[in-house]
């Protein structure tokens, strides 16, 4: 995905109100203010309620799901491989963005995680926020070397504490 096009699905979701959060390689990259490497897609995250506009407007698009995923996470791809990794919350009380896992459990975004802003090509974006793109990559899959460079350019820049397996250097 050419961070033109992200730019252009951006401006679309906020010209219908939809408030999303840049998560993964994308949000990485808008932190450092530099794409670092290319991506194949972009993961957002993104209230329940907002699902539905969503929805509507990328299958006007030529968007459509992919096989797999859960009512919470799913992919969306259109004809010339654009595709959006979603993740829907629910914010609680707290701010705190609760997602449902496929397990059925819930993940918990802290929600100062919410407070990150990046720049892609000049853009202004909302994502995740150094800390808790660690937080995400940290538990539930094993880190690929994207990942681990991914984690090491925001050790790099923000001083994040990487735990020994999202470490090359594990001492």
């Amino acid at each position: 995905m050419s961070p033109e096009a992200l730019i252009d699905l951006l401006q679309l979701f906020a010209s219908a109100g939809i408030e999303v959060w840049l998560d993964g390689g994308w949000a990485v990259d808008a932190l450092l203010g530099a794409q670092s490497r290319p991506h194949q897609d972009v993961d957002i995250i993104l209230r329940v309620a907002d699902l539905p506009k969503l929805r509507e407007i990328l299958s006007s698009r030529g968007f459509e799901i992919q096989p797999g995923g859960t009512n919470s996470n799913f992919v969306l791809a259109d004809r010339l491989g654009l595709e959006v990794d979603v993740h829907t919350i629910v914010f609680d009380r707290d701010g705190n963005g609760v997602y449902r896992m496929a397990n059925g459990s819930d993940w918990i975004f802290p929600a100062e995680g919410f407070s990150g802003r990046g720049v892609v090509q000049g853009f202004s974006v909302r994502c995740l926020s150094a800390e808790t793109q660690v937080l995400c990559h940290a538990h539930g899959y094993v880190p690929t070397e994207k990942d681990l460079r991914d984690m090491e350019l925001l050790q790099a820049r923000f001083g994040v504490e990487l735990p020994p397996h999202l470490r090359r250097d594990k001492l």
